[in-house]
């Protein structure tokens, strides 16, 4: 059989073209190479509980056309990420964002704030960072540096951040308002049932391929 389009990957973005082309009327052969639909974002039910296999895929878009267009396939439950970085015996809110300056310096005002990180930039002195770690410091200081940067990457990479090239870090996300929520997106959230509970119907997935 002849097909118009060969997409490799059964993720968002392979899912979504095969089954557009398809609607136009063009045969379509979609291969992947696990044994599962849905690349990163697949979610597996496991004692009732819906894991991301992954890593947590949170879909999120300003965009009430594509909003409206996801929820076709899926009921979305309205799911707001709101992280907490652990410090030792500390808890902080992340991204970093006015509760976060509040718990470690007390500060109250983005005016302050920004005056605290400043000074501790101004303090460092790095003009030319090196490494990671100079430059997150450049970015936003020793103290969040040290307390909420530090160690998630140098787990992240196995490797000390003084041993890490400083373009990793290109920016660092500061928020100077009192909101926890991860991602500015109007519309966010998680299907409900996870992003592939039909996954087990479709035997066809176990030859790792799929025509339309």
């Amino acid at each position: 059989m002849k097909y118009d389009y060969l997409i490799v990957g059964s993720g968002l973005f392979g899912s979504i073209f095969a089954y557009e082309a398809n609607k136009a009327g063009k045969k379509c052969l979609v291969i992947e190479k696990r044994s599962h639909i849905g690349g990163n974002i697949y979610t597996e039910n496991i004692e009732g509980i819906q894991v991301h296999k992954y890593g947590a895929h949170i879909f999120h878009t300003s965009n009430k056309e594509v909003w409206q267009y996801i929820n076709q396939f899926a009921e979305f439950n309205r799911y707001t990420n709101s992280p907490v970085a652990r410090y030792k015996d500390e808890l902080y809110n992340m991204p970093f964002n006015m509760n976060t300056f509040n718990k470690l310096w007390g500060v109250i005002t983005p005016s302050e704030a920004k005056a605290k990180i400043e000074e501790e930039k101004k303090e460092a002195g790095i003009t030319e960072p090196k490494n990671l770690e100079e430059q997150a410091i450049s970015l936003v200081g020793k103290t969040i540096y040290e307390k909420l940067v530090k160690g998630y990457t140098e787990k992240q990479w196995g490797k000390r951040a003084t041993e890490l090239p400083s373009f990793i870090i290109k920016r660092l996300p500061v928020r100077f308002i009192y909101d926890n929520n991860y991602f500015n997106d109007k519309y966010q959230g998680i299907p409900i049932g996870g992003y592939t509970r039909n996954n087990r119907k479709n035997a066809r997935w176990n030859r790792s391929e799929i025509r339309l």
